[in-house]
């Protein structure tokens, strides 16, 4: 027993630890460009040539494609197909929010049905256009949709593209661009929430909060209802916001600042007027940093030391980092050849990164442990959701099987026969550890999760 304690106590400081690395998910698919979920175990995929992919929970493609639109829309550069959204009644009604660019070149917020008698397939002849704004340059097209915590529509928009902001949209209230708008969309083609800041006063009514250069990436926390927002900067600065939740009409600076620093401050109101990042990094040419893809508050489960960590990463390095509440930026890892272009979550809020056609789970490599095989055993199925099996490949039973949570507390304690089945239907997701010794005498040590 005093082994096993000690086993815990490495356990439970290599969780501490936070190690951020990822595994291989899914690969074969094209140009990613985001990831959600519907309410259960599948993903889906969108490409940014217009086509949509639903994958099973183990990351095996569904034959076909739930969606293509690719002859709606404009591609290359920062165009194409951007972002999706699931109404919060999606299991009733089947809506979705497509976030494109159209043959012109200009965003379309659309909605679109899920095929009644195929899950796995949308109504292409389905879409009701809910939004068109005119884009007066091809990048900057920002693309991520979200329903926050109150079931309104959440859009991220770019300043309109070029560079430094010409025309200073974004600071332009009666203008779309360089914003993030706040809609209803159960009657359409919208209406607008009552409380949004402009209702009433001068402003476009749609807009939620202004001063955002290119919010390509934006999340809210499940706990908490705050949003995250990650905004691609001119030349020097990448920069995180936190907008606290049911806090509206927040100015974020741009193009009077750049993350914390001067940009462009002519016809700029008072710098106390503005709401500056909750944290920045540099991407000078010093750098390998160049452009920030925000992720996730995590909330899920299985990795206890990520609880309430926001994760990002850059698409150049290809380093995935972290801030926590106190607003502090940890890079967790190295960098690697992967141009990260979206996160995304499953139902269990499980954190995913892709680039390119390749999608990746983002796992804390801490926790892992030394196991003591000196016989060829495994914990079947791992993770598991409600029983375990010790497959031993025919050794001796019957054995002695032990378990316990990382607490130390013991859970199972009995005899264990051949293709016997333990029930853990009772018992909190996370981490175990298995004792199991033979009739022979061996004995195994071993880690499995629960979902």
């Amino acid at each position: 027993m005093r082994k096993l304690y000690l086993l815990l106590l490495v356990f439970a400081t290599t969780i501490q630890a936070q190690t951020v690395s990822v595994q291989q998910f899914a690969t074969g698919l094209n140009s990613i460009v985001d990831i959600a979920n519907c309410g259960d175990d599948r993903l889906f995929v969108v490409q940014q040539n217009g086509i949509i992919r639903v994958l099973n929970s183990n990351g095996t493609a569904i034959s076909g494609n739930f969606l293509d639109i690719s002859s709606l829309i404009s591609t290359g550069g920062e165009r194409g197909l951007l972002g999706i959204a699931f109404h919060p009644n999606y299991a009733t009604n089947g809506y979705f929010f497509l976030n494109y660019t159209n043959d012109m070149g200009d965003t379309v917020i659309a909605r679109y049905s899920v095929n009644p008698n195929n899950p796995n397939q949308a109504l292409s002849n389905s879409a009701e256009i809910v939004l068109t704004i005119d884009q007066p340059f091809s990048n900057h097209n920002g693309g991520t949709l979200k329903f926050g915590p109150d079931g309104m529509l959440y859009i991220g928009m770019g300043d309109g593209g070029s560079g430094g902001d010409p025309s200073n949209y974004a600071q332009n209230i009666n203008s779309l661009l360089g914003k993030m708008l706040r809609i209803n969309v159960d009657t359409l083609p919208y209406t607008i929430p009552a409380d949004n800041p402009f209702v009433g006063v001068a402003g476009s009514d749609e807009i939620y909060a202004t001063g955002l250069r290119n919010p390509w990436k934006f999340c809210f926390d499940y706990e908490t209802g705050n949003l995250w927002i990650a905004d691609v900067g001119q030349q020097n600065i990448e920069e995180i916001n936190k907008e606290l939740y049911s806090v509206a009409g927040l100015n974020y600076g741009w193009r009077c600042y750049e993350g914390n620093n001067a940009y462009n401050t002519s016809g700029c109101v008072a710098q106390s007027a503005l709401t500056f990042p909750e944290a920045v990094y540099p991407s000078t040419n010093n750098t390998n940093e160049c452009s920030i893809t925000g992720g996730y508050v995590y909330r899920g489960t299985q990795y206890p030391g990520f609880v309430g960590l926001y994760f990002f990463t850059d698409y150049c390095s290809g380093r995935i980092g972290t801030i926590n509440a106190n607003g502090t930026l940890t890079w967790r890892t190295t960098g690697n050849d992967n141009y990260y272009t979206t996160f995304g979550e499953d139902l269990n809020k499980n954190l995913y990164v892709a680039g390119g056609g390749t999608i990746f789970r983002v796992i804390d490599s801490a926790l892992s442990i030394e196991e003591n095989k000196t016989i060829d055993v495994k914990v079947l199925p791992n993770p598991t959701s409600n029983f375990l099996q010790i497959d031993a490949n025919d050794q001796a039973f019957p054995a002695q099987l032990k378990v316990f949570d990382l607490n130390g507390k013991l859970l199972f304690d009995g005899s264990y026969q051949k293709n016997q089945l333990v029930s853990v239907s009772g018992w909190s997701a996370g981490y175990y550890v298995a004792q199991l010794t033979l009739a022979n005498g061996q004995e195994s040590t071993l880690k499995f999760s629960k979902k």
